[in-house]
């Protein structure tokens, strides 16, 4: 087994509450590994806790147990722009963009801010998405689905991460979009040797596209294993999704 790029270890997390007693925890005692050059995929039904691990190991959630590891050093007290700069980028549901900027603004952007260089990032995000060059000057507000899934995919990989995580990759998008997606997902993790944690509703995609799966229910882990096994237990996932114990 590779060596562990993200490791969580007993975490648990949640979201802040402006009633501090309604707090609850959505992911409880969590350890998952995602090791260098995986494409693992995290499922489960609304509620289950992905979204939450994503943005733990991003550092834009905190962690109140356990202990989150990026690349061999101890995280879980760093800022997420500190993470960012450690090499851990995250692509958010819903995509948010800055709408009323350009594609090219939105792109720059988000190399600026980490110091990264604008122009060998563009032309890696134009080569996976070409369909982006023609779209540069286009305000991002007024792209399609897919089109702005292309651009925050985009951004987040001009941050030149070693960790790319993406919360619902085909979320809303046509199959077309969604094919266009998955093949720069796979050339991002083979060519570009990122490693790819992405959570995505679609259990049949998800299981097609990634090395590893990693199945959540109620904020715990029930399922880990190769693709190839996920495939032959299908009971587990759907049981995971409907809620029911596994």
């Amino acid at each position: 087994m590779a060596e562990a790029l993200l490791r969580l270890t007993g975490v648990t997390a949640g979201y802040p509450s402006e009633r501090p007693t309604w707090d609850r925890p959505v992911i409880s005692d969590l350890d998952l590994e995602v090791h260098h050059g995986e494409l693992v995929t995290l499922l489960g039904a609304n509620g289950s806790g992905k979204s939450c691990v994503l943005l733990a190991a991003a550092g834009l959630v905190r962690a109140s147990a356990g202990t989150i590891a990026f690349d061999g050093q101890d995280v879980t007290g760093i800022s997420a722009t500190q993470r960012a700069r450690a090499g851990i980028s995250l692509v958010p549901e819903g995509r948010r963009l800055f709408s009323g900027m350009t594609v090219r603004e939105n792109l720059e952007l988000a190399a600026r801010s980490l110091k990264r260089p604008v122009g060998e990032g563009l032309d890696v995000v134009l080569d996976l998405f070409p369909r982006l060059g023609l779209l540069l000057d286009k305000v991002s507000g007024t792209l399609s689905g897919g089109e702005q899934q292309m651009c925050a995919i985009g951004r987040g990989l001009m941050a030149k991460p070693s960790l790319l995580m993406i919360d619902e990759l085909s979320l809303g998008l046509s199959p077309i979009a969604v094919d266009r997606l998955v093949a720069a997902l796979r050339r991002v993790n083979a060519e570009l040797g990122v490693t790819v944690l992405f959570v995505e509703q679609g259990a049949d995609l998800a299981i097609d596209v990634a090395d590893r799966v990693v199945v959540l229910s109620l904020g715990r882990k029930v399922f880990d294993a190769k693709a190839v096994e996920a495939r032959a237990s299908r009971d587990v996932i759907e049981r995971a999704y409907l809620g029911l114990p596994v």
